[in-house]
């Protein structure tokens, strides 16, 4: 196995170990369980590599930090000198993500590694609470909300770039016109995993089930059209993607929102959610 700076690249004679991981906190953990479920441990499959550390003196079977280096970088554990060992396997090659996104603990502490030679940062989102919930919404779920066809993208997309150019800060076109994010948008489409509510042909309401483990999924890209809101849009359709996962799927139904956002925390609280932890995000 290769070694370097107490971290190590891992495989799938770690499955187990990492299985551990990642079930000792199926929310905070769902983005990556979601793709080692569904696509094993190999980099090139999974779109990234995954990085331990075991226990000092301790060899095998057992992982005290992982973190995940793909398009996101994801640290999910770690005490601080396995996110040191984290930084160092970081730094000895270009960044590659496009954001830092986990644990807040974790975040901001392999931050603190990184930043002097990746920062500034574009912005620092410190304070993210994460949420879940396990019942049926406390709100009574739109049923105009509904599954995205495939054949509706194209109706479907302009909300969603409208969506992440106002909570990312960035137009997802920028670079390759738009081809990779209009990709990933099919793909959850055709996944079933793009709710949406139509109205006279124009999206109102949209949300998506970004991560999708055997236990939770994690809800994301909630948007309401700006003549749309302050109607209870956000909070019924947010609720009938919700009973999806709970009562369809028989997940747990997460998500995590800027602090600063007290708007849609009462909203999710008004649902159901209760806050599990604490969310951090990097970007650049």
């Amino acid at each position: 196995m290769l070694r370097l700076a107490g971290a190590r690249l891992l495989d799938e004679r770690d499955r187990m170990a990492v299985r551990a991981m990642l079930t000792a906190d199926p929310v905070a953990s769902c983005m990556v369980a979601s793709r080692v479920e569904a696509l094993g441990m190999d980099p090139w499959r999974l779109g990234g590599e995954l990085w331990g550390c075991e226990p000092r003196g301790f060899r095998g079977g057992r992982l005290d930090a992982l973190c995940f280096a793909g398009s996101n970088l994801i640290p999910l554990q770690g005490n601080r000198a396995s996110l040191r060992a984290f930084a160092d396997r970081a730094l000895r090659r270009r960044r590659m993500c496009s954001s830092v996104v986990g644990p807040a603990e974790q975040v901001l502490g392999l931050w603190d590694e990184l930043e002097l030679d990746w920062g500034p940062a574009r912005e620092v989102r410190a304070d993210q609470p994460l949420m879940s919930m396990t019942r049926e919404s406390l709100v009574e779920a739109d049923p105009l909300v509904r599954p995205v066809r495939p054949n509706e993208l194209e109706r479907y997309l302009p909300a969603a770039i409208a969506m992440f150019i106002e909570e990312v800060g960035v137009d997802p076109r920028t670079g390759d016109g738009g081809a990779s994010y209009r990709a990933r948008v099919a793909e959850l489409i055709a996944a079933g995993r793009a709710f949406a509510r139509f109205d006279g042909g124009d999206v109102v309401f949209k949300a998506e089930i970004g991560a999708l483990s055997n236990a939770v999924g994690q809800i994301q890209g909630v948007w309401v059209h700006p003549d749309r809101r302050g109607k209870g849009l956000g909070s019924s359709g947010t609720a009938a993607v919700v009973d999806r996962l709970v009562r369809g799927m028989g997940r747990t139904a997460s998500l995590y929102v800027n602090s600063y956002n007290v708007v849609a925390q009462s909203a999710y609280k008004r649902i159901g959610f209760t806050t599990v932890g604490q969310y951090a995000t990097v970007l650049f």
